[in-house]
Parts: structure tokens; sequence; C-alpha cells
């Protein structure tokens, strides 16, 4: 009993960091450094991002096994604060996160795939775009072509990004160990390039948040994992330090090649560190980030079905994107309302707007969500909970939330102002789709459900109970009453 145990959490240990490791320390680098405004001040980014992230994964473990139920953060917005704030929070992941994250790290496998096609500018944005939707689309019908096939391909690509990573660790300690360190030196460390600005620093912490994304995923599966209560704390302890280490190494090793007007001039920031330091094997690098984001969008496309689950279930979605394709078993609406968003979002090449817009909306809901924890300690203080930290995390959690989300909004209004218009925008389809109990029949005839071949898992479940049923009866020597045999059942397609 021992040893399954053991191999389970180890499984589990190891596929956490693998799931928060992906295209975002890739691309997030050049989007710290530029904010912090010195080589100091975006190393200590990437090591508070860290630890606030501990803290966040720390809380939402309590709250995983309070509110035991698959679906993450909406799951808990909707138990703790009502049907309203739990549909905004799926709102904005159905129609902001999820597209935006799926675009960026898209751009990022365009950029690292043209970059040294380009050795002397930056690829061309409509080429960016253009092989960026091409990748997308592919992936898209991958997933709806067959589960096994996704899995696969995330199996195959996950390898990229972990060459990528060790390569460029190792690279940046045999730098350090010849003496390139001059960056790394404080009286050079916290030389500032432009004037020091608490906006910009609060951006910076927007940036560093996007690598550090997929850390609260576990929440999303707590209903199918073993013995949530050891292993979801377990794999928090264990990961984020570790994600954290290799996080800060890795810039560590970027600035021992590079200086930071060389950084923050690249679009491909471990392109040019290949180029500097491995001479006629550089290409592994970019071969290794394109295969790691390829797999990336590869796993943002099959986990976001998840959810859309999760809000059909509670009513709060049309049912048509929580069904699956008869034969082949894939969220085939899901993934293509996915698709199709995230081409919107390609209407623009430029990746840390976008990273800036996904992050102001990810870091709100987080702190709707620790905020849940307290009202709920509150509201319920005799509530079972196998998990229980101190309200010190929680409150820390959310002075670093108003931190972000205030000098954010005056940093980036425009931006982060759409972001919140999208989301209000969610009310009054809350109220028409959701409240409104009497709607015209029209309203759940979908026609998509023919086009797509596909039905609601739950049909499938009942199908199974009353082919059980019947069985049972046959057993007993029970007939069948008249009405029984005449009800058509409801699975029949």
């Amino acid at each position: 009993l021992f040893l399954p145990s053991l191999f389970y959490s180890a499984s589990l240990t190891f596929s956490f960091p693998c799931n928060i490791i992906g295209s975002g320390i890739f691309v997030s680098p050049k989007g710290v450094l530029e904010n912090a405004s010195s080589v100091g001040l975006a190393l200590i980014v990437w090591i508070v991002t860290g630890v606030i992230t501990a803290i966040g994964a720390l809380c939402y473990a309590e709250l995983g096994v309070t509110i035991p139920k698959s679906g993450g953060d909406y799951s808990y917005v909707k138990d703790i604060f009502g049907g309203l704030a739990g549909f905004l929070r799926l709102w904005i992941a159905v129609l902001v996160i999820y597209p935006t994250n799926q675009a960026v790290i898209a751009l990022t496998f365009s950029n690292y795939v043209l970059q040294p096609l380009f050795p002397t500018c930056f690829p061309p944005e409509s080429g960016l775009r253009l092989l960026a939707a091409i990748c997308l689309l592919l992936l898209t019908w991958v997933n709806c072509a067959s589960v096994r096939w996704a899995t696969r391909v995330q199996d195959v690509f996950t390898a990229g990004k972990l060459l990528a990573l060790i390569l460029i660790i190792i690279m940046g300690i045999v730098q350090i160990c010849k003496g390139e360190y001059y960056w790394l030196e404080p009286a050079n460390a916290f030389e500032p390039f432009q004037d020091y600005d608490v906006g910009l620093i609060a951006l910076a912490f927007l940036q560093g948040s996007f690598a550090y994304g997929g850390w609260n995923f576990l929440n999303y599966v707590t209903e199918e994992l073993v013995d949530p209560y050891v292993n979801l704390p377990r794999a928090i302890f264990i990961s984020i330090p570790l994600v954290t280490f290799v996080y800060v190494f890795a810039n560590i090793a970027y600035v021992t090649a590079m200086s930071p007007q060389e950084l923050l001039a690249s679009n491909a920031v471990a392109v040019t560190f290949g180029e500097k330091l491995l001479g006629v094997m550089s290409w592994i690098m970019p071969i290794s980030v394109a295969l790691s984001t390829f797999g990336g969008v590869n796993g943002s496309l099959f986990t976001s079905s998840r959810l859309f689950f999760a809000g059909a279930r509670e009513g709060h979605l049309p049912s048509l994107l929580a069904m699956i394709h008869v034969k082949r078993c894939t969220p085939i609406p899901a993934l293509l309302f996915t698709c199709i968003s995230t081409l919107l979002m390609l209407c623009t090449s430029d990746m840390y707007t976008l990273i800036n817009y996904v992050g102001f909306i990810n870091y709100l809901f987080y702190g709707v969500t620790v905020a849940g924890q307290i009202v709920l300690r509150v509201k319920q203080p005799d509530m079972h909970r196998p998990i229980k930290i101190s309200l010190v995390w929680p409150v820390i959690y959310l002075l670093f939330w108003a931190f972000l989300l205030i000098f954010s909004l005056y940093s980036e209004p425009v931006v982060c102002g759409i972001g919140l218009a999208i989301m209000l925008t969610g009310v009054p389809v809350y109220f028409l789709g959701v409240y409104w109990d009497n709607k015209p029949q029209c309203f759940n005839t979908f026609v998509g459900q023919k086009f797509c071949v596909v039905v609601y898992p739950m049909e499938d479940e009942k199908k199974n109970e009353e082919s059980a049923e019947e069985i049972e009866l046959k057993e007993q020597s029970v007939p069948l009453s008249a009405e029984d045999e005449q009800t058509p059942k409801s699975a029949d397609c």
C-alpha cells in the first residue's frame, strides 16, 4: 500500500512544476527587466513573486480540501459569494484568461521559430500572427480528433522546456565559474537604466506572475486527486520553491551572457543567449523552446474543457460547451470556441500588453478567492477543514494584491480598464442566461450540437444507470412495466 502511494506522490510532485514551467520563462524576463529598471530589482521581483505564489497556493490548498469540488477558484467564488460572482469568474476565464494565455504562448512559439530566420531584425508581425494561428488551428484539430493524440503530443513536447532550462542553467553556472558575473555584483546589479517607478514595478510583478501561471491547476481536479489532504500541500511545498529556484537561476544565467540592453533588445531571449554561448550548436535553443511552447498551447487547449464542464454542470454555461463527440469523446464545441476566441486575441502581436491584460484580471480573481477564505472562516468557523493555515498568510497575500492592482491600473489604465469592462459585460449575460428561469425554448436549442455530433456526458451516465437497472431487474426476474417498455430512453441519439 505504501509504494503505490509513494509513486503517486512523486509523479504528482513532478507533474506540478512541469505544469507551472512553460513559455513564461522564455518571454517574461524581458518584461520583468524592462519594468523593474535594474537587474537586481528584477531578480528580487522573481523571488518575491515565487514567495507570493507559494502563499496563494497554501490559501488555495485550504479551500481545495474545504470545498472539494473540481473547477478551482470558480467553484470557491460561487459557493462563497454566490452565483453572480462565480459566473463573472467563469465569464472572464472563458473570454479573456484562456484565450489570452494561449495567444501569448502561440506568439512565443512563432517568435522562437522565426527569430533565427531574421538574425538582424525582428520578424514581421504578420508572419508572427500567421504562424501562431497555424499552430493553434493544428493543435485544435489534434485535440478534436483524439484524446490519445493530444496526450501523446503533451508527453513528447514536455521534454523541450526541460532541456532548454537545464541547458540555460548549466551554461550560466559555467559563465559564473569563468568570472562572467559583472551584472550580478551589487554595485552594478542595482544600477538603474531608467528611473524607478512604483507603477512600473507593479507591472514587473504582473509579467513575472505570468511565468508562474498554473500554480493553482491542482485545484481544478481536486475531486480526482488521491488523498488530497496529504498530496496537495506536499506538491506545493516541494514544487513552488523548485520552480522559483529554476526561474531565478535562469535569469541569473541570462545576465551572465547579456547586458540588460542586449536582453531588452531581443524578442527571443533564449535564442540570443544560445547564439552568444553555444556557437554552432545554438540551433538547440530555438528548437527546444519551440517544442516547449507548442506543447504549452496543446496543454492549455486540453485542460480548458474542465472549466467549461464545471460551469455547464452548475448551469452557468450552455450545455453545448460541455458536450463531447459521440465517438471520439472529445469536447469539440469547447475547443472550437476557445480556438476562435484565441484567434481574435492575435489581432496584436505585442505579447507584453497581452500579459499585462491577462495578469491584471487573473490577480483580481485570485484576490477575491483568497478574500473568500477569510469570509468562510468568519461565516462558518466550525466547518471541517483538513488543512487550516494561519490567517496571516491570506492577509499578506491581499496586501500584495491591493498594491498590484492599484498601481497596475495606474500604469496601464486602458489595458486594465478593458479587462474590467469585459468582466462587467457578464452581469447582463448572467441575468438573461442564468438568473432568468422562464426563458423561451429557443434559448436552449443549439444547432451546434447536431453540427458537431456531440452529447452531454451526463446522458451517457444516465444510459449506464438505466442499463444497470434493467440488468438488475432481469436478474431478479422482475419484468419491466409496460410504461417502461414504451418510454424511449433520453440518451438515445
